[in-house]
């Protein structure tokens, strides 16, 4: 499996990344590492989750993602292959939220402790917080990194103007800087191109985008109100996605994917694939066949005609 740079780092990944929100989720333990088992098998090397994954099942407190991933690598011994991607910043409780220095430095260790790992590959900034001074999360940062904790930085669901700003901190205050970005991005939802893409083609940033598949969307399977009972977020995907502008990018998903003996979802992540300054979209499977899609979605090749239609359906 070819992998490309995630940016500058000296870290290189496949052009699938497993979105890991799925384990302790709607997949079990065991599931979840015939999954594991069959994604490396194929050559594909890169694992996202979070520390508060999947705090919205009843019962869980979050953590959970992480844990079943870190005692996969334990039993599979499969550490040095893996880029493993983890996230801190979502509430997870009155003294478990935000970007402090403090809440960093402990949500770093629980991680570490969890993945069964002593470091993490990529760490991400959930989400912005603007109650915390942004040269305080990146000192915190800077802690992990020379303590050998954490390889690279990185944010999720920052705008151009919030990540221009932690840029801007980190040369000035000669902080670590942000080196990946996690933004939400995918055939309906194309927020990203414009002046996010470009600061992050300008400033050699990596990118995996969340959504890939417009949480289920663009696989195909909602195409009326009825199917909102196919999954557990079926009602909000049904609710968002299907509408006239929905409607055309599934038909072009149809046609593409006719044309290429392929599948409309692997159509899907194999434009965003091919879209610039992406490097490696983040694909959730719950079953083998649908890790086996993930598979072909990389080796799918898009024509020049392909984009086109795919790019008009959405406009």
């Amino acid at each position: 499996m070819h992998k490309r740079p995630l940016g500058n780092t000296d870290i290189d990944i496949a052009p699938i990344v497993f979105g890991g929100n799925v384990f302790g989720w709607t997949v079990d333990e065991r599931g979840s590492f015939e999954l594991l088992d069959a994604f490396f098998g194929q050559g594909l090397n890169a694992i996202d989750t979070a520390d508060s994954y999947s705090f919205w099942v009843d019962g869980n407190q979050g953590g959970e993602s992480e844990t079943i991933i870190g005692n996969w690598l334990a039993r599979s011994g499969k550490r040095s292959e893996a880029v493993i991607i983890t996230k801190v910043g979502t509430t997870l409780g009155p003294d478990k939220k935000g970007l402090s220095a403090k809440r960093i430095v402990q949500a770093a260790e629980d991680s570490l402790r969890r993945l069964r790992t002593d470091y993490i590959d990529v760490y991400l900034s959930h989400y912005p917080d603007a109650e915390t001074p942004i040269d305080e999360t990146l000192r915190a940062y800077q802690r992990l990194i020379e303590d050998g904790k954490v390889r690279v930085i990185g944010c999720s669901n920052y705008d151009a103007a919030q990540l221009r700003e932690a840029l801007e901190t980190a040369t000035s205050d000669g902080l670590p800087s942000y080196r990946v970005l996690q933004p939400e991005y995918n055939l309906y939802d194309r927020g990203f191109e414009g002046e996010l893409r470009d600061l992050c083609l300008a400033e050699s940033l990596g990118v995996i985008p969340y959504f890939a598949l417009a949480s289920g969307f663009l696989t195909g399977k909602y195409r009326s109100p009825e199917d909102a009972s196919k999954s557990p977020r079926g009602e909000r995907v049904v609710a968002k996605y299907l509408n006239d502008r929905g409607l055309r990018i599934l038909h072009a998903l149809d046609d593409v994917a006719k044309r290429h003996g392929a599948k409309p979802a692997e159509v899907a992540l194999a434009w965003l694939i091919s879209r610039e300054g992406v490097t490696a979209p983040i694909a959730s499977a719950t079953s083998l066949e649908q890790l086996e899609s993930l598979v072909l979605a990389t080796q799918l090749r898009l024509t020049t005609e392909d984009i086109a239609a795919l790019n008009q359906a959405g406009e």
